[in-house]
């Protein structure tokens, strides 16, 4: 019998358990056993685990979160870390490891491969939607509504008082989830980390929108552009408008997964198996133009998702 280990790593996304419940529920029938390593890398490092069977993940799929624990391991980012956690790996009679996370997992998923001859599949789930090799992540779709659902809400207090409401939203380093929260949102404007910030133009488009009868504003900015209060000071100042500033913060990593993120998780840890099972090693599932593809965890860490500025446009073009 082979052996599977599953860690969640980094920081947690809607579907994971989703995804833990599909790659037990795959491997076991096909006669291997699974391994859930807790608190991601720090629990590897630490021989945390435990066996995961049928039952245990039978009502899972619903929740957010991950069933696993997770979090940064500071250990794990050296050279003795890495070392250590093969060894565990080793100790356990592990064959394969399954990583459910984002960049920075995969990154660690690339460095343990280095020292350890034994398959790594990763599973991309993280709010972010910044990895590449797949179209879209674990969680990033709830993490979309979750947003969405907020801003409509906000919305009612802005109309009613004629306000202009900035809402920052998750994405330290990447514009993704502020962009698409942002276009089907209906923002005036959307700020995004991969784009020059230029408050002026910010102010004009206000002022244009204000001419044209609007009473109210909403605009969208990603927590990785900084300094948010000062897009909030700069058009209370520059415009003379009410302005109000809402951070949703970590609202949006938490909730049940919606049906988009429950049914990639699904596809992607079913598909992790198969990969095990057919001896392919150092590899990331993804979804390209909805066909599941793989990418080398390589080229995954090596490659830096593209942000497609035209919906910014476009935006701004529905936004009139």
């Amino acid at each position: 019998m082979k052996r599977i280990g599953i860690v969640t790593s980094g920081a947690d996304a809607p579907g994971m358990n989703a995804a833990i419940r599909a790659v037990v529920r795959t491997a076991i029938p096909l006669g291997f056993e699974v391994l859930g390593i807790k608190r991601g890398y720090a629990g590897l490092l630490n021989n945390e685990m435990q066996r995961l069977n049928l039952r245990l993940v039978g009502s899972v799929i619903h929740l957010g979160g991950t069933i696993l624990g997770t979090e940064r391991c500071k250990e794990f980012m050296t050279d003795e870390g890495v070392r250590k956690a093969a060894e565990n790996l080793e100790v356990n009679a592990i064959d394969a490891l399954i990583v459910i996370g984002g960049d920075g997992s995969f990154r660690g998923a690339l460095d343990l491969s280095g020292v350890c001859d034994i398959p790594i599949i990763g599973i991309p789930a993280t709010i972010d939607n910044d990895v590449a090799g797949t179209d879209t992540t674990i969680g990033f779709d709830t993490a979309v509504n979750t947003a969405l659902s907020a801003i409509d809400k906000i919305r009612d207090t802005a109309m009613s008082h004629g306000r202009v409401f900035v809402v920052e939203v998750m994405g330290k380093k990447r514009g993704f989830l502020a962009l698409e929260v942002g276009l089907t949102a209906g923002a005036e404007k959307i700020i995004v980390p991969e784009e020059k910030r230029d408050l002026g133009m910010v102010c004009d488009r206000l002022k244009e929108s204000h001419n044209k009868g609007k009473r109210y504003s909403i605009i969208v900015i990603a927590e990785g552009v900084g300094k948010t209060q000062e897009v909030v000071d700069v058009i209370r100042t520059t415009c003379g408008y009410e302005v109000r500033l809402t951070s949703l913060g970590y609202i949006q990593r938490g909730g049940s997964p919606t049906a988009r993120s429950r049914l990639l998780a699904s596809l992607f840890g079913s598909e992790a198996v198969k990969m095990v099972l057919n001896d392919e090693r150092n590899k990331m599932v993804g979804l390209k133009k909805d066909r599941i593809e793989s990418r080398s965890l390589k080229y995954v860490c090596e490659s830096e998702k593209p942000l497609d500025l035209n919906l910014l446009r476009l935006a701004e073009e529905l936004a009139i």
